[in-house]
């Protein structure tokens, strides 16, 4: 159920809209279905409608005038509440939109239960799917009616009516949300011949301009340098930016002159000081050092992106809203790095997943630094061509929206839950598209079948839980070509196997086998490691286990058991 809740001057108009049947085609049957003492007077089931209809009006409005005489009436005396049942709902009788009608007056303190000298309303059903309060705010003694936060008071009382009625439970928020175009801005935009108003325009290309900058000085230049937006910083005396607005040149008031929005008018997360905290979280790129190999910024991105569903399920739910910015943040950037035909699609996913950025969890955005600092590296090189670093980090992107809408759910972030689910559509489309050329072109380096089934013993031992699944799936051939490859550039499979299944668990995954394949090529990128690097990982892996015998061994044995010695390295 939802309720809309304004405030008016005229009883009269009120009512006689409510009433009407002419010029409201959808008003059938209007009738009272509740009133403050249950013996109002009902112009829908009299035989003189306009006589009962101004008794209606002089029994409402009895107490108004009794203030206005005193001097203590408000002006917009009259409180319209207008709550209707979702589509898939029963039909509800009059009873049951009666009990429901003098629980929202109660909860919103129009006319508190057992109090006496509450305000007089009736509800007023003219339409099978909803009911509309009308009430005037003046009390029995004379007092303005307390009914702040009336909206948030009737939508708490709406969604437990929801579950005690079993009707459709709308999905709410937590007031996090980014302000929505009014109708007004929506109606200039449709004459205008503009897909989307103004605001939300404009929402998009600061989110954008966040993602790709380094600094707050960056993110005012590119802002400044963006067509057809019009930018103003607002500065301290001394200098420092105090604030920003923005305007979209095709959009003015009647006297030409530009319709400015803040960044707070945008979105919670835009408004300059947020902006400023999430940029001062960023660590700078590492210049190239001769004789240094260059970290790949795709690499970066896609394992700090595989890493986040692990943050997800940590106790620090602070570093886990920083880590859903940042990611965020990677997905306004995307469109950015993205062939032509992948755009619309990931556009789309970083629009709906935005709303699942915020929270009223308070983000420490330092923690997502490494994910930040990579999106901003990629979007300083040309993106690669091959497509199958864009796959590798939209296979990592799924199985993050997958954990985020878990993690909202468990802290009931319904509308955030509900935003991660549409980013999901999104971006599944948006991977099945872009590792269709990837894909095939390792196929085509099928390896033999010996080889195959030596990958298949491998998988065994590496993923006994999902190898059923991985060998179901079409990607398995590009798994064992990418397994092949990374032996024959000396990589130990196994191991590779071991540390792309151990870095996530593939119970979220549809496909295992692409999951595990872009694990393989991003690990078969780094260096091979010599036979030294082998020898100190054996080592440090039988490290806990002779550590773990020494704690268990008796200390009269333990002085004298011999100290455990690093395996021999061979020496060219």
């Amino acid at each position: 159920m939802i309720a809309k809740i304004s405030s008016g001057k005229e009883t009269a108009g009120l009512i006689r809209y409510l009433f009407d049947t002419k010029r409201a085609k959808d008003h059938t049957d209007p009738h009272l279905v509740a009133s403050w003492d249950g013996f109002a007077p009902d112009p829908g089931r009299s035989d003189d409608f306009d006589a009962t209809r101004k008794l209606l009006v002089a029994d409402l409005d009895l107490h108004v005038k009794q203030a206005r005489r005193l001097g203590r009436a408000p002006e917009k005396h009259v409180w319209h509440c207008s709550i209707r049942a979702a589509p898939e709902d029963r039909i509800l009788s009059d009873e049951e939109w009666a009990d429901i009608a003098r629980r929202v007056v109660a909860t919103t303190g129009i006319a508190p239960e057992g109090d006496p000298d509450g305000c007089r309303w009736v509800a007023v059903r003219h339409a099978p799917d909803h009911i509309h309060i009308a009430a005037t705010k003046v009390r029995a003694d004379l007092r303005t009616a307390r009914h702040w936060n009336d909206y948030l008071t009737a939508d708490r009382e709406l969604a437990a009516i929801e579950k005690e009625y079993d009707l459709f439970q709308v999905v709410r928020g937590d007031r996090t949300a980014a302000k929505r175009p009014t109708r007004a801005e929506q109606e200039k935009a449709l004459r205008a011949g503009q897909e989307k108003p103004a605001r939300e325009r404009l929402r998009a290309t600061v989110r954008i301009a966040v993602a790709a900058a380094s600094s707050v000085e960056e993110f005012v230049h590119l802002l400044s340098h963006i067509d057809g937006v019009l930018v103003e910083v607002v500065y301290f005396p001394s200098g420092d930016v105090r604030g920003y607005k923005v305007a979209a040149e095709d959009t003015t008031t009647a006297g030409k002159e530009p319709v400015w929005f803040s960044g707070s008018e945008l979105a919670p997360n835009l408004s300059f000081p947020k902006i400023r905290q999430r940029l001062e979280a960023i660590d700078p790129q590492p210049a190239d050092q001769p004789g240094r190999r260059r970290l790949n910024p795709w690499h970066q991105a896609t394992a700090a992106a595989e890493r986040i569903p692990h943050r997800l399920d940590q106790s620090d739910d602070e570093a886990s809203q920083a880590h859903l910015a940042a990611f965020g943040e990677a997905l306004d950037a995307l469109p950015l790095l993205a062939p032509q035909e992948l755009r619309p699609q990931l556009r789309s996913a970083a629009t709906a997943f935005e709303r699942a950025t915020r929270s009223r969890i308070w983000a420490t955005h330092h923690h997502a630094r490494v994910l930040r600092s990579a999106v901003r590296a990629m979007l300083r090189e040309p993106a690669p061509r091959d497509g199958a670093a864009l796959a590798m980090l939209l296979d990592a992107a799924i199985l993050v929206v997958i954990a985020a809408a878990r993690w909202h759910q468990f802290h009931h972030h319904d509308q955030q839950v509900a935003a991660a689910q549409e980013a999901l559509l999104h971006l599944q489309a948006a991977y099945d598209q872009a590792a269709v050329a990837p894909l095939a072109a390792l196929v085509q380096r099928r390896p033999p079948q010996q080889t195959v089934d030596r990958q298949i013993r491998r998988l065994r031992q590496a993923v006994p839980e999902h190898v059923e699944q991985v060998l179901e799936d079409p990607a398995f051939v590009a798994l064992t070509a990418a397994l092949t490859d990374a032996e024959a550039a000396g990589h130990d499979p196994e191991r590779l196997l071991k540390q792309a299944a151990d870095q996530r668990a593939l119970d979220d995954a549809r496909w295992p086998a692409r999951v595990l394949t872009w694990r393989v090529e991003r690990l078969s990128g780094r260096p091979t490691p010599n036979s030294r690097a082998r020898a100190a990982q054996a080592h440090r892996a039988a490290w806990p286990e002779s550590t773990a015998q020494r704690t268990n061994t008796p200390a009269h044995e333990a002085a004298t058991a011999p100290a455990p010695q690093p395996p021999p390295t061979r020496r060219r």
